[in-house]
């Protein structure tokens, strides 16, 4: 046995040992088999695979994901980048739409709200944010520097994970193997690799949406909206009422409650093609769902960065959409 697969072992014994034996990690603990798993050739495939389920299976505390996060953000070399929303896009629903939250983030980002998305759509269906800024005729930064210099250019960036870190990408990936996700699913949204103001993050599951406020609260985050959106993306039904959760530093987390914004699906918010999606951008006529998807989403990210209360967050969406630069 190497000595980094014998200095991992004790991590997955804890976790692994019988009921009333097991134990939660510390965050020193977790920071540290994480920076194992990202360090290539130092962990056992077998190891990382067993470590990585019994954490999916035991369910992650805030201490253990602060410490998987302290880990990754040590990895990229996370650091300031004069960035208000941290918007990361890691969504794997099998019935995934077009990515409407992208044209959210591109209309705030064009009335002044510098946004930073990160993400990885491989395994979602429907075309990825890469492909939709394609369309657009807008660039994917291929690393740190060159997202900020977009940011300069026009308020926004996207910087693919795999461009941010190969090896949590890997990590991401075994979902492949798995059939399941794990905790780098969670891990990848919280890491806020430019120290944004404030953060924006959808999960899959409602359960997720505590775990993820507590490492928020442990890792002292300056603000985060948790939402349960479509396919674990930050993105909002527009015909359902939506209970997101805010975290705000040094106060308790609040419910923010948000009405739908349609009656009932009108059967229109469905993959239109790449030409389709360009088109609702600039202002074509569009299936109304779409439309209320997009100024929704846009309602949540400006209670996310503080921008707006909930009770007229919907009414500023709806203008700045209106008034957008194409």
């Amino acid at each position: 046995m190497s000595e980094t697969a014998a200095r991992f072992m004790p991590y997955v014994q804890a976790l692994g040992r019988g009921p009333g034996r097991s134990r939660p990690l510390t965050r020193a603990e977790a920071a540290d088999a994480m920076g194992l798993l990202l360090t290539p050739g130092a962990v056992d495939p077998h190891q990382a695979g067993a470590f990585l389920m019994l954490l999916r299976y035991r369910g992650e505390n805030g201490e253990e994901l602060a410490g998987l996060v302290d880990a990754a953000r040590a990895a990229i070399g996370a650091a300031p980048g004069t960035v208000d929303l941290d918007w990361p896009s890691y969504g794997a629903g099998r019935t995934r739409e077009a990515p409407w939250f992208l044209l959210s983030a591109l209309a705030l980002a064009g009335a002044g709200l510098r946004i930073a998305m990160h993400g990885s759509n491989e395994f979602s269906t429907g075309f990825t944010v890469a492909e939709g800024l394609a369309a657009l005729g807008r660039p994917v930064a291929g690393d740190r520097a060159t997202a900020l210099a977009h940011l300069d250019q026009g308020g926004f960036a996207y910087l693919p994970l795999a461009s941010l870190s190969a090896e949590l990408d890997r990590l991401l990936g075994l979902r492949r193997l798995f059939g399941l996700r794990s905790p780098i699913n969670t891990l990848v949204r919280l890491m806020d690799p430019f120290d944004a103001a404030a953060g924006i993050d959808g999960v899959f599951h409602p359960p997720y949406i505590d775990s993820h406020i507590a490492a928020a609260r442990t890792l002292d985050r300056p603000q985060l909206l948790v939402l349960k959106g479509g396919g674990g993306e930050a993105e909002r039904n527009p015909a359902k009422p939506l209970a997101a959760r805010l975290h705000r530093r040094g106060a308790e987390p609040v419910e923010i409650l948000l009405p739908a914004l349609i009656e009932r699906p009108d059967g229109e918010v469905k993959p239109i093609g790449l030409d389709g999606f360009v088109g609702v951008w600039r202002g074509d006529l569009g299936p109304l769902g779409a439309t209320q998807t997009i100024v929704g989403t846009m309602a949540l990210a400006l209670v996310a960065s503080g921008r707006a209360q909930p009770a007229e967050a919907d009414a500023e969406a709806r203008k700045i959409w209106q008034t957008r630069s194409i």
